[in-house]
């Protein structure tokens, strides 16, 4: 029986999705909970990452509390182990047939016990929680264990932990082990909550095919403040990385007669495509759906290569054709096609049978008339945000007309905008034609989630890959056919070999590109020797790897299977589950607890179903909640679901390494002259911030500049420094700015609302004044709680950005070290950092001087003028100003 004492909650939530986890906790310490030990340790090794969370807490009350364990995880993600460790007694996990589960669970609840586990989930994640009475002064310790094999994606694999333990712990450790045979091309970190004090808690040393991530901070440094007891740990940590490639046939790694081999090749040329975006325009896409749907297709258009061919189908309650073919994607018909999707406006109902047809149609009339390019890939891309209600209604029909009429001679994906979509049906329909099923959340992000799904299949490489092993050599493998392989993705095949005592593993992968057909072969020692070390592995994590991906593909399977096959794809997934102690959709972990408490609760495997994410069998008493129900604001990858006293905040920070990073000094801004601030947003003391560039070793010293003309103007490019600046500029500021850098390959898109951060082809959005900490091969990305965001670097110029919200909305350009500027700078800005010409200051008390660069004559005036000094806050200064 449960202790009347109030409920204290703490929790860990740790997640991989890639990898990502939460660490979460209650400020219990002053309620009695006291979590005194919190660690985490992710091992990856062949992208198979294998995490232990362990946190040990005390009752420090007087009377008995209730702790609670919580934990979020990827849904690729298999729960493997859980266990609670009570009075030397330890009270373990134990995974059983869903039948078996139920039965058991039946029985509790007649017994009056809440058998079921909570199971929500939200973009990427699920959650599982177990709660325990826990007696004056007695320790508890849990541990669970999960493992997933980390997909790529445009072209890195991350792992993602949000912290949060909401007070301070005494013993709090994360450690990332990675290794990678293959060697490790890329390593980066990203943080929303770290401080400089943080800073100096996380480590990280990297060699060719090892690399180690330790954060471990202080009691100190997780204070907030010297006279505060509450923890500034609240936000994101990231790991990203990637491998080297090899177009050779890719890498095979064996560990105890079991293989995976990865196949990725990058430097293939890019095969033509053929793309048909099917976009639904029925009433219920109306308001920001449509908007963010407009948004990022005219982003999509505009990024079709010229060798592409392309056209775009509406529908509502009847379909609509842009043109009567697919176009090329030259200069004119993008124009005229993006034009043509701006115009696009919602109403109506849904007729997603005649716009598939409609679009296989015009495909196949492509084809036989051989107006698209000989080796070419096609593709459709489906975007619908409901149930069919127009024509044929029937999902099962609408399935099968389109297999029949696509008949295998094209790829269809499909892209679920929403709750209220029919997901599972979207997601039989795109696994019938040779693509995928993705959710598109309703968020402020909506159009960066499309923008980056088309990224993903934006560039074929090749078609129709098959992987071959020697008949002698191997006794089962995972899937080896597969239809497309895209830049940025990796295929995986995983498999046991034959006790033939073979020394070499041989492999021959073929597959298609543009106009020809390829053979790649590859080969591996069978006694290699990689796998040695436990700090990066652990015993028999090849054979766990293949059981783990073998039980994804069966269970994918089923979504297209029907009468015996379904019933054999059931059954081995099932026993691969079982023997391996896999928490999946066919099995349930039941948690045991000490005598007198429930004795039994249910730990489920929830899957993406239709209008909420739910389990299989949705056990009696089991909330599943839509993150939409939650009124209060979310923050990134939070789930929706209200956890009992807990709120959530985010935070993040990040790294890349090609070689061990070096320690660099923090970057500070600019040195200020001391003199009276203003408060430049009340709007009796406004002033416009001038643009200020310090002219190092010019005669000027410093320039002043204030914008007069309006409009988009390029600011700075400078080939040296591989910099581009450009912006829109409005009465008083900027309403948008952009910045290039090539090395690393960086594109920020930033507006008075938000920061648009694009590395390489992936898009991330953020908030302004939410605590942001890069750290990039010679960049580094911050931004304050105050909003100034920031990027710098060693022997780099820096460029910052601050929003201004009254009294108008708007953006300030900042700009130090400027000393960096190469002598081929140029733009509206940047040309003053040519040579510069100046003649004697004139006037009563020399305040009027002229100055001449690249032959061009300016005039300026000495004027007191506000500069940025923080916050809200402006220092006057004396500069020399000129207008443009």
């Amino acid at each position: 029986m449960k202790s009347p004492a109030p409920a204290h909650m703490w929790s860990i939530v740790l997640v991989l999705p890639s990898l990502l986890a939460v660490l979460q906790t209650t400020t219990a310490k002053k309620n009695g909970i006291d979590i005194y030990s919190l660690t985490v340790d992710s091992q990856v090794s062949s992208r198979f990452a294998h995490t232990v969370v362990t946190s040990r807490v005390v009752n420090r009350a007087n009377s008995a509390q209730e702790a609670t364990f919580q934990i979020e995880l990827p849904r690729k993600a298999f729960i493997t182990n859980f266990s609670m460790v009570i009075d030397g007694v330890t009270y373990p996990g134990i995974v059983q047939d869903k039948a078996a589960a139920q039965e058991q669970y039946s029985a509790a609840v007649r017994r009056g016990e809440s058998a079921g586990l909570v199971k929500t989930a939200g973009r990427q994640t699920e959650k599982f929680e177990v709660s325990v009475t826990v007696a004056p002064n007695a320790k508890i310790t849990f541990e669970l264990v999960y493992q997933e094999l980390l997909r790529r994606r445009l072209g890195t694999y991350e792992l993602l932990l949000k912290v949060k333990p909401q007070q301070l712990v005494k013993h709090l450790q994360m450690d990332i082990h990675i290794f990678e045979p293959q060697g490790i091309r890329l390593l980066e970190t990203e943080s929303t909550f770290m401080t400089q004090e943080l800073a100096d808690a996380l480590t990280t040393s990297q060699n060719k095919t090892k690399a180690h991530i330790r954060f471990k901070p202080t009691l100190s440094q997780q204070q907030k403040s010297q006279n505060e007891q509450d923890t500034v740990l609240d936000g994101d940590f990231i790991v990203r990385y990637d491998v080297e490639q090899s177009d050779s046939g890719g890498s095979i790694q064996i560990e105890n007669g079991y293989f995976v081999h990865h196949f990725a090749p990058e430097s293939l040329p890019t095969m033509p495509k053929n793309v048909i975006f099917v976009i639904d325009k029925s009433g219920s896409m109306s308001g920001r759906k449509i908007q963010q749907t407009r948004e990022a297709l005219i982003k999509i258009l505009n990024d079709l290569s010229p060798k592409d061919h392309f056209n775009l189908i509406v529908f509502d309650w009847k379909a609509t054709q842009w043109t009567q073919s697919l176009m090329e994607a030259s200069e004119e018909n993008l124009k005229r096609a993006t034009e043509y999707a701006s115009k696009i406006h919602a109403h109506g109902g849904t007729n997603i049978n005649d716009a598939m047809l409609l679009a296989v149609k015009m495909l196949d009339s492509s084809n036989q008339a051989e107006l698209l390019p000989k080796g070419s890939v096609s593709l459709i891309i489906l975007l619908t945000d409901g149930e069919p209600t127009e024509g044929e209604t029937n999902p099962a029909n609408i399935q099968r007309n389109v297999q029949e009429a696509i008949n295998n001679q094209y790829s269809l994906f499909c892209l679920g905008f929403g709750f209220d979509v029919h997901y599972s049906f979207l997601e039989k329909l795109a696994q019938d034609n040779g693509g995928l099923a993705r959710r598109i959340y309703e968020d402020s992000d909506s159009a960066l989630q499309l923008q980056d799904f088309y990224h993903e299949v934006a560039n074929p490489l090749l078609l129709s890959v098959a992987f071959e092993y020697p008949s002698d050599a191997v006794e089962v493998v995972t899937q080896d056919n597969f239809r497309h392989h895209f830049k940025g993705s990796e295929m995986v095949v995983a498999g046991k070999l034959q006790d033939q005592g073979l020394d070499v593993l041989s492999a021959k992968i073929s597959g298609q590109m543009h106009k020809q057909n390829i053979t790649f072969q590859t080969e591996a020692s069978i006694a290699q020797k990689d796998f040695q070390s436990p700090k990066y592995i652990f015993h028999n994590f090849m054979e766990r790897l293949w059981a783990l991906l073998t039980i994804h593909q069966q269970l994918e399977q089923m979504v297209s299977a029907s009468g015996d096959e379904l019933k054999a794809l059931e059954s081995q997934a099932l026993n691969l589950s079982l023997k391996y102690n896999f928490v999946t959709p066919l099995t349930h972990m039941v948690v045991t607890k000490p005598e007198g408490q429930e004795q039994f609760q249910v730990a489920g495997k929830p899957v993406e179903a239709d209008g909420l994410h739910k389990s299989l069998d949705l056990l009696p008493g089991a909330r599943n909640k839509h993150p939409s129900q939650n009124s209060r604001r979310r923050s990134p990858g939070d789930t929706g679901e209200p956890w009992v006293s807990i709120t959530c905040y985010i935070v993040s920070y990040i790294f890349k390494w090609k070689e061990r990073a070096q320690p660099q000094s923090p970057t500070t801004p600019p040195t200020m002259p001391s003199s009276p601030e203003r408060n430049y947003l009340n709007p009796a003391h406004f002033q416009a911030f001038p643009i200020i560039l310090p002219l190092p070793g010019s005669c000027v010293g410093q320039l002043c500049v204030d914008i007069q003309s309006r409009g988009t103007m390029k600011l700075f490019e400078d080939p040296g420094q591989g910099l581009l600046v450009a912006g829109d500029y409005e009465k008083g500021g900027f309403s948008r700015i952009k910045v290039n850098i090539q090395e690393p390959h960086l594109h920020i898109y930033a507006t008075p609302e938000r920061l648009v951060v694009t590395r390489d082809r992936k898009n991330s959005e953020y908030k302004w004044k939410q605590t942001l900490f890069f750290v990039l091969p010679g960049l580094k990305i911050t931004m304050d709680k105050m909003g100034l965001f920031r990027l710098s670097g060693p022997d780099r110029v820096n460029i910052a950005l601050v929003p201004m919200d009254e009294p108008q909305k708007g953006l300030m350009l900042l700009v130090d070290d400027t000393q960096h500027f190469s002598n081929r700078t140029d733009g509206e800005l940047g040309r003053f950092y040519q040579d510069i010409i100046c003649d004697p200051p004139v006037g009563s008390d020399d305040t009027i001087r002229t100055f001449r660069v690249q032959g061009t004559q300016y005039s300026t005036t000495k004027q007191l003028k506000l500069k940025y000094q923080g916050g809200s806050n402006g220092t006057d200064i004396s500069c020399w100003t000129v207008k443009i």
